[in-house]
């Protein structure tokens, strides 16, 4: 039987979301410390564990059918590989840091400065979009001390919380781009395996809707009925069932977890008694 090939990250916190998805998505992976590659017990797919910067190659050579990668990544190295599904997680920025002492005041001040970076491409396709011509200096690896030992005016790298910005005195002035983990197809995937990847894309849909949403139960007077439904549109409409007390109904519907507090205090105002919140693990429309 057909095995669908996925590489993920060999390490760090892309490589815990991504194994985490694929747990969340009912799939066993037998992976043991210092793998290189697992099957699954449940599911048609091999996981290849793999350096984040040598995915791109894999997907174009077809060595792995898909992968979840960091988007800066693809952006960077993976030319004409196609991103199926953004995933949501291990979010971060491509940005543009200088030394914390130095006077920034717009993006015409980097030029003919001496940059450090890992995103080579990814900055020359900048510098070139804002007719800015500077100097780049390729690091692979702890970019940051650049400027702090003369090496640099300034760095392009990926930024999460800042704190390692932070540390070495250094400031985010410009951001080149968002990025955030995505679901990558190599352009030369078996058709069989495209299927298999068609049934894990789906799951993943699954579960990132269920963790944009709350299911939320209710009491709700009937006099305030239609006013509590409007509020409340779920994911077609609410259910509403009898409640044993006259002149109540239960309420059960879905609300955006972004939208939570907001709905909850219109809910309240209206009447609505005993709200109950609950995650959604799965969310299939």
């Amino acid at each position: 039987m057909s095995k669908l090939k996925i590489a993920v990250q060999k390490s760090g916190r892309l490589n815990e979301d991504s194994m985490k998805i694929l747990k969340d998505v009912g799939i066993s992976i037998d992976n043991g410390k210092d793998q290189l590659k697992a099957s699954a017990r449940n599911f048609p797919i091999e996981v290849f564990y793999l350096r984040n910067s040598d995915i791109p190659q894999y997907l174009q050579d077809g060595v792995v059918d898909a992968a979840i990668i960091g988007e800066n990544i693809l952006i960077e190295k993976g030319k004409g590989i196609e991103i199926i599904e953004k995933l949501g997680f291990s979010k971060c920025k491509v940005s543009v840091a200088i030394p914390k002492s130095k006077k920034y005041d717009s993006i015409q001040d980097l030029n003919g400065k001496r940059i450090a970076t890992s995103y080579p491409n990814t900055v020359n396709q900048f510098l070139l979009a804002n007719n800015i011509s500077a100097e780049l200096h390729i690091i692979n690896g702890s970019v940051e001390i650049a400027p702090n030992i003369g090496l640099a005016d300034a760095i392009v790298d990926i930024v999460s919380s800042g704190s390692t910005l932070f540390k070495n005195n250094l400031k985010e002035v410009e951001v080149l781009l968002q990025s955030e983990a995505v679901l990558a197809m190599s352009p030369q995937i078996p058709e069989e395996n495209r299927a298999i990847l068609e049934r894990l894309q789906f799951r993943f849909q699954s579960v990132l809707k269920g963790r944009q949403a709350k299911y939320i139960l209710l009491n709700a007077p009937n006099d305030k009925l239609q006013e509590i439904i409007n509020i409340l549109p779920g994911m077609k409409s609410p259910t509403v069932l009898p409640l044993a007390q006259k002149g109540w109904s239960s309420v059960h519907s879905v609300i955006n977890k972004n939208e939570f507090w907001e709905i909850i205090d219109e809910l309240k105002a209206k009447g609505a008694q005993g709200i109950l919140v609950c995650p959604i693990d799965n969310m299939v429309l």
